[in-house]
């Protein structure tokens, strides 16, 4: 059986240029979940989908403020994914697969009927 595998990318973001004391806050991410499935087409390819999305943070009350040049992109993603809580998470990553085992096995498919 295909195994899928997700990864999130979270490395665009939008900042605040000032809030208080603290410079280029975070406040809004613009991610990308991307699935890839251990399975392969006839010529080689992996079966590949994608999510997209934004998400806003809460930066009301920032304890432990990381500059953007320190920030990696695990950081951000845990933040997202936080922000997201795991039923949303959840329903993408669902989504993702599901739309995987589409291409891999679908239930329907476009053709064309020959020329009379």
């Amino acid at each position: 059986m295909a195994t899928t595998t997700i990864t999130w990318n979270c490395k665009t973001v939008d900042v605040y240029p000032t809030d208080g004391s603290l410079t280029d806050v975070v406040y809004n991410v613009h991610w990308i979940a991307t699935g890839i499935s251990s399975e392969v087409d006839a010529e080689g390819n992996a079966y590949v989908s994608t999510a997209i999305g934004t998400q806003m943070l809460d930066t009301s009350d920032i304890t432990n403020f990381t500059p953007i040049e320190d920030l990696t992109n695990a950081e951000v993603v845990a933040w997202t994914q936080a922000a997201m809580g795991a039923e949303r998470v959840a329903a993408q990553v669902a989504g993702i697969t599901k739309a995987i085992a589409l291409l891999i096995t679908p239930t329907s498919i476009t053709m064309q009927i020959g020329e009379e």
